[in-house]
């Protein structure tokens, strides 16, 4: 392919996947085909407000269209993988926010397919490109954090408000957000966890998944290195402002995520030197045509007014256009993802087994090697 290529995409689900189709649009190498969200009216009101002409209600709808390269699927939880493994088996490229699976089976399985049938995958982490933790990836590549010592993950949410199938969900089950910058920054797969679980959400809810933890967290082994880290996750009946948050100490500089959303993060120099750091914005690693959907505020000018549209910022700490960006790059020069299907299936997979783990009293728990899955 070169890079003149443009990668026809569908996007499955239109809660927050809408926010990618002006990104799409706008990338040098991508087009919108198509659009599908269950809702007819939603559906429509979207085809209108982003001038997309092919819409769908039923997903599989998409998986026929010959012209269509490339699938991003943004829809419940637990649909991730049946949806996937069906784009796969259509032999379409697909790309699909986190977690990859709610079991361990369904990662294996969409490891194996993808490997078989040859297209890119790529689980859309959003904490694998935020501008807090491209700032801190820069600092380990430049060599400034010395020898990683220690890392420590952490995403408590209140999700009171939203609805099936979260009630009483397992915390750890949807962890990645607080894995994946650890083992990025461990630059090692997890290798085994110990979970524990503390504190116990309300009984209706605890029936819906036999899980009774209000708050999960798991230490981690990464392969053939000397670091561990540790994640915590809560998800009901905690109080806690919403975070997402990662931490490194490294031997020459340290970082922590700051403790209220209205802060700065802080560096630790050594010995008691530590200063607050303002993360700066990273639009300049990405195309100039999407680079300014890294800004969190939304964006209307008049040309944009003029076409009933707008460009919205990308929320999640100006992901998203980077994982646009890299999904499409990887299909373009026929590689595979940075965050492809055995990266996607070990991040995943820890949170899976941590919960196990910590229903089994924190038996130590090995996670496959997806690497050499047979």
């Amino acid at each position: 392919m070169t890079m003149t290529k443009k990668i026809k995409v569908a996007i499955i689900g239109l809660g927050f996947g809408a926010d990618f189709i002006p990104i799409y649009q706008k990338h040098p190498n991508a087009e919108v085909y198509a659009i599908c969200q269950r809702t007819e009216e939603k559906l429509k009101e979207a085809a209108k407000k982003y001038h997309v002409d092919k819409y769908y209600t039923d997903y599989k709808d998409l998986l026929k269209i010959k012209e269509i390269d490339a699938i991003h699927v943004v829809t419940p939880v637990d649909t991730h993988a049946p949806i996937v493994l069906d784009c796969l088996k259509a032999e379409k490229h697909v790309a699909c926010t986190v977690p990859m699976g709610i079991t361990v089976d369904e990662c294996k399985e969409i490891v194996k397919l993808r490997r078989k049938v040859g297209k890119v995958y790529m689980m859309m982490e959003t904490s694998a490109y935020t501008r807090e933790f491209l700032y801190v990836k820069k600092l380990k590549d430049e060599g400034k954090l010395g020898k990683i010592q220690f890392l420590r993950g952490s995403h408590q949410q209140d999700m009171e408000e939203w609805g099936p199938p979260w009630p009483g969900w397992p915390p750890l089950h949807y962890a990645t957000h607080a894995v994946s910058p650890l083992a990025i920054l461990a630059d090692a797969p997890v290798e085994w966890v110990f979970g524990i679980g503390s504190g116990r959400i309300r009984e209706n809810y605890i029936k819906n998944y036999n899980s009774p933890f209000a708050v999960e967290s798991m230490l981690m082994k990464f392969k053939d290195t000397d670091i561990c880290g540790e994640v915590t996750r809560s998800l009901y009946d905690v109080v806690r402002q919403y975070i997402e948050s990662f931490d490194v100490y490294g031997k020459k500089l340290s970082f922590e995520w700051n403790r209220l959303s209205d802060e700065d993060p802080i560096l630790h120099l050594g010995k008691e030197d530590a200063q607050h750091v303002k993360i700066p914005d990273t639009g300049y690693l990405l195309p100039k045509e999407i680079a300014h959907f890294t800004k969190s505020e939304e964006v209307m000018d008049e040309e944009e007014k003029q076409h009933l549209s707008f460009i919205q910022g990308s929320g999640h700490g100006g992901s998203h256009p980077h994982l646009v960006h890299e999904f499409i790059s990887a299909i373009v020069e026929e590689r595979d993802s940075a965050i492809d299907a055995e990266k996607a299936a070990n991040w995943t997979c820890a949170g899976l087994l941590g919960h196990q783990s910590a229903i089994a009293n924190g038996e130590k728990l090995y996670l496959p090697d997806f690497w050499n899955l047979t």
